[in-house]
């Protein structure tokens, strides 16, 4: 019987975007771009995989083993397990280690992440009981003391890159004692997930590292933020707490599948090969060198022309709280009289690409443009520019 044959797909609704925004971890583009080999680690994990199987036994093992594994030696924890995302990763720890009992934050640190995720609402979800001290200005150490009683289940504390100065003035390491007198876990919800510090681009970035030198006694993390990773969310630090979160029911629903799961392993292990991996285009683009940037802008303006010209500009990290962090940077202006259409035909053409539209100007910031598309994106606005 002879096989039929199938129209071509309509189609996806899935492109792939040149980011010319200069926000790197761009919550509308998916955060942050996958490397070379995380990318080739997908697809060869696209059929048949040894996903819950131990290749030298040929028996059973966790899909979170490995990677688990991986992540601990790369952020220095004893233990480390991965679920689908950063936000699931608070969801199974306060199931795991706090049902029943009261969960303390400073007022301060109840933020709202992309208007869908506001950290109570989560919480209020959860069998643990909210428990707010301090003010949204203003959280000392005597705060998290008064609360803390017998029901206490453990201090939760939330890395804010935008904390007003006045914030909470209680230092994580001042917490961690605080936790071990009471003996309760010290969680740091650091959500950025940096490995190590990156004093260039991120001089007050905390690391994960750094949380778990400071006391805490576990981290969760994103895994497509600062690492630089597909979506997923990572649990490290004390091994007896990372095993209660994965014995708990709730880690089969949150856990991740074999495409995030290669592309993770693909991340760390970049990290576990060099301390700032530049094949990571997160790095790399957050690493980037100032001259190389103005040379790139002046070059793409001189080709595309028509009085385009290399300016100054202003990128952001991005990525829900790291929003407001601004790098400085180098873009191309491209002068036109309705800017937002120019942005418009280009985001519709092929490839698309995601400009800024400036009051005279289209903005196409090159922190953000893969180095290797500058003679594409020179071309596409060259041709929309003339029309």
């Amino acid at each position: 019987m002879p096989t039929p044959r199938l129209d071509p797909p309509p189609a996806l609704p899935l492109a792939a975007v040149v980011n010319a925004t200069g926000v790197v971890l761009h919550p509308k583009l998916g955060r942050a771009p996958l490397s070379a080999a995380a990318r080739q680690a997908v697809l060869d994990a696209s059929g048949y995989t040894t996903l819950e199987i131990d290749p030298a036994t040929g028996r059973h093992q966790s899909r979170t083993s490995g990677p688990g594994r991986l992540a601990a030696e790369v952020l220095g924890a004893p233990a480390a397990t991965v679920v689908n995302n950063g936000a699931a990763a608070l969801l199974l720890t306060l199931h795991a280690l706090a049902t029943g009992r009261e969960v303390v934050i400073s007022r301060g640190e109840l933020v709202e992440i992309g208007r869908s995720y506001r950290l109570p609402d989560l919480i209020a979800t959860t069998p643990a009981r909210l428990v707010e001290v301090g003010t949204a200005n203003h959280t000392r150490l005597e705060d998290y003391r008064h609360a803390t009683h017998a029901g206490t289940g453990l201090l939760l504390t939330v890395h804010r890159p935008d904390r007003h100065p006045g914030g909470n003035e209680t230092t994580l390491a001042a917490l961690a004692e605080l936790a071990a007198e009471l003996g309760v876990p010290l969680v740091h919800h650091l959500g950025s997930g940096l490995p190590h510090r990156m004093p260039a681009a991120l001089p007050d970035e905390p690391s994960v590292a750094g949380s778990l030198a400071a006391g805490a006694d576990l981290v969760l993390v994103s895994g497509d933020k600062l690492l630089g990773g597909p979506q997923a969310g990572i649990i490290a630090g004390r091994a007896d707490l990372v095993a209660g979160c994965e014995r708990h029911a709730l880690a089969r629903a949150l856990r991740i599948d074999k495409l995030q799961r290669a592309a993770l392993e693909a991340t760390l292990w970049s990290w576990a090969q060099a301390e700032l991996p530049a094949d990571l285009p997160v790095v790399a683009m957050l690493d980037a060198d100032p001259v190389t940037l103005h040379q790139r802008a002046v070059w793409m303006a001189e080709q595309i022309g028509r009085d385009a010209r290399a300016v100054r500009s202003s990128a952001r990290v991005g990525g829900s709280l790291l929003s407001a962090v601004s790098l400085p940077s180098w873009a191309v202006g491209v002068p036109s009289h309705d800017p937002p259409r120019l942005a418009a035909a280009l985001l519709a053409g092929e490839p698309p690409i995601l400009a800024r539209a400036d009051t005279d100007q289209l903005r196409l910031d090159v922190r953000t443009i893969p180095p290797s598309r500058d003679v594409e994106v020179v071309e596409v606005v060259r041709a929309l520019s003339a029309g």
